[in-house]
């Protein structure tokens, strides 16, 4: 989609329909994933992709007839192996494809998406895609903020709700509702796509916790980057893909690398001439989450040596250390467990807790 906005700025700043394919669904191999887009302008121009060239004319074809009539309409292109080739779909999958027409007084939340794009926010374009809703009906969501609607509040509330959850981890994906946003129900389909990078996991130290932390990182959608000086430890094959492998002094490789408030530090190390000077430069610029592995001995004297170094309270009060939640871990692959755990809660507002012994809603709104 990102490829499109710039023209899809300009038809939309124009106020003239035009037609707009998106790529909602993947069976099997496509060429391209969910979330790519086709646009059609009001002169017929043509920018963008939903199959890199194999069924474009017919999607061409079906936004002119959406446009022209005013409604959504979702198609499945796909066909059997022995037929692909002949028809140009040599991967064999199949896509599911929305068509919409857009206008600004149709769609003003996609407006709200080119405006966040182009300042380069965050924001989460949630559209309906079946069901008892009005299909094609978008809802842009930002962390702050949310414009247009899907047809129905209590629907407008899950979906914002998921959606800022989606845009923590630049997700996209479809998510069910019941018509009006009952979780117990799959009524109606909704497309959410986040306009964000994934957040960055950034993990010191390659020993074995590390590649049980690297790969729950990547399971959370998170791009990992896992560094050490050591280049006998810090090895491709070891850590899963797409998993980055620097070898560089910790501290000298976080000083040249960008972060922001969504990014998390794992530090593994727990040896004084690399954390130390690593925790030194981390506690200090953005991240939503900072941890450092070790034991009570380990994490006093690291305290001292922080202090030593000129950090402050509210500096060092940013540590999580020992690092993870309290769940009896024992194997590097529990250990990465109580390490997510504890991100999961921090960035939510968690508790920790179990549920069992917790009153309230499960799912309250994000902190």
């Amino acid at each position: 989609m990102r490829e499109v906005l710039p023209a899809v700025g300009e038809w939309y700043a124009a106020g003239a329909p035009f037609g707009l394919a998106t790529v909602v669904t993947v069976t099997r191999s496509a060429p391209r994933e969910p979330g790519a887009a086709l646009a059609v302008g009001p002169g017929g121009e043509v920018v963008g992709s939903v199959s890199g060239g194999c069924v474009e004319g017919a999607v061409f074809e079906l936004a002119q007839e959406v446009v022209a009539s005013g409604q959504a309409r979702l198609e499945t292109f796909g066909y059997s192996d022995e037929d692909a080739f002949a028809v140009g779909l040599t991967c064999g999958g199949e896509i599911g494809v929305l068509v919409r027409r857009v206008t600004p007084a149709q769609d003003p939340a996609l407006g709200e998406v080119v405006r966040a794009v182009a300042a380069g926010g965050p924001v989460t374009l949630a559209t309906v895609v079946d069901g008892p809703a009005p299909r094609g009906a978008t809802l842009a969501v930002r962390p702050e903020a949310v414009s247009g609607s899907l047809g129905a509040a209590g629907l407008d509330a899950a979906v914002a709700a998921d959606a800022r959850g989606e845009l923590a981890l630049g997700a996209t994906v479809e998510r069910h509702y019941g018509p009006r946003g009952e979780r117990r129900e799959d009524a109606v389909t909704v497309f959410l796509h986040s306009f964000a990078p994934p957040p960055r996991m950034l993990v010191f130290g390659a020993i074995d916790y590390a590649a049980a932390v690297a790969r729950i990182g990547v399971f959370l959608g998170y791009r990992v980057t896992v560094c050490d000086a050591r280049p006998v430890f810090a090895t491709p094959r070891r850590f899963p893909d797409p998993v980055e492998v620097v070898v560089e002094w910790p501290h000298r490789f976080l000083r040249g690398t960008s972060t922001d408030d969504r990014t998390v530090v794992c530090v593994l190390t727990h040896d004084p001439k690399f954390d130390v000077p690593l925790l030194e430069e981390a506690l200090r610029r953005p991240a939503a989450y900072i941890g450092a592995m070790g034991s009570r001995r380990t994490h006093d004297d690291r305290m001292r040596r922080l202090r030593e170094a000129g950090l402050d309270d509210a500096e060092l009060a940013r540590l999580r250390s020992p690092v993870g939640l309290d769940l009896g871990a024992r194997t590097p692959e529990e250990v990465a467990v109580s390490v997510a755990a504890e991100i999961v809660a921090l960035r939510w507002g968690g508790s920790g807790a179990p549920l069992t012994a917790t009153s309230g809603v499960i799912h309250p709104p994000a902190p």
